[in-house]
């Protein structure tokens, strides 16, 4: 019998690696955790941006959910690019039916700036499968797309965080900070407290795959018991270091390295 422990991604791909599912199978190696995957999208894209996506049919995605929990069961799960009502319907069932820690990056806008997400899945997303998740971990732009608001500062980020947790009823939400202005701040609410994590701000453009990145490392945490703020701390300290140590991968906005981290 294995002791080791399992992370499963439901995401779409990324040929040139940097985010999507290959970037969460890195980030869940590099922390020691197995890593499993269920495609929902195929995607054109590279560090210069989107040309195309191809959406996977729910069923098959639902094949493919079925296949994974009917042989080995993951210890924490996690959402990436799940881009219509039909998909998230077939997660929210899964979700339903297992209980473990899933954690949703709500994944709407790519780095480059290209939407991502069928709109009309919104509403399902918000009244559905962010309720089901231990934690969400949406950029500025998708705390704005979700929240109805606009996000300009620390004060913005507090109220968009009480509408995620007192109206659409989130466990929890860590809204990152990255758009923002002055040192790079990510901030954790809960339904009883609030956590800051600020380091200085990396001035690079190479940041393709920090959300999928960030939201694996909490995953793999999670999968090995710690706490939602332990895997916290531990993201954000590895993003940082990842960021730092970007390898200057294609010509546009770059990956970061998910090799250069090595805390605990």
């Amino acid at each position: 019998m294995h002791d080791l422990r399992i992370a499963l991604t439901v995401a779409g791909t990324d040929p040139t690696g940097g985010a999507g599912v290959l970037a969460d199978s890195k980030a869940f190696h590099s922390r020691g955790v197995f890593g499993m995957a269920a495609v929902t999208s195929l995607t054109a894209q590279n560090t210069m941006g989107v040309d195309d996506v191809f959406h996977i049919p729910a069923e098959f995605l639902e094949k493919q959910l079925f296949s994974i929990f009917n042989d080995e069961a993951p210890h924490a799960m996690k959402s990436g690019m799940v881009a219509t009502t039909e998909m998230m319907e077939v997660l929210g069932d899964v979700v339903k039916n297992h209980d473990i820690p899933f954690v949703i990056d709500p994944v709407m806008i790519a780095t480059s700036g290209a939407s991502l997400a069928n709109s009309k899945s919104l509403d399902y997303l918000r009244n559905h499968l962010l309720p089901s998740a231990v934690n969400v971990t949406p950029n500025v732009h998708e705390a704005e797309e979700i929240s109805e608001m606009k996000i300009h500062d620390e004060s913005d980020v507090k109220r968009a965080a009480k509408i995620f947790i007192e109206e659409i009823g989130c466990r929890s939400v860590i809204i990152k900070g990255g758009h923002l202005d002055g040192d790079a701040a990510d901030y954790l609410f809960t339904r009883d407290n609030e956590l800051v994590l600020s380091e200085s701000r990396v001035q690079t453009d190479q940041t393709h795959g920090t959300g999928c990145t960030f939201s694996a490392v909490i995953t793999a945490e999670m999968a090995k018991g710690r706490t939602l703020e332990q895997g916290f701390r531990t993201a954000k300290n590895y993003i940082t270091s990842a960021i730092n140590n970007s390898p200057g991968i294609g010509k546009g906005r770059g990956p970061v390295n998910h090799f250069s981290f090595k805390g605990e």
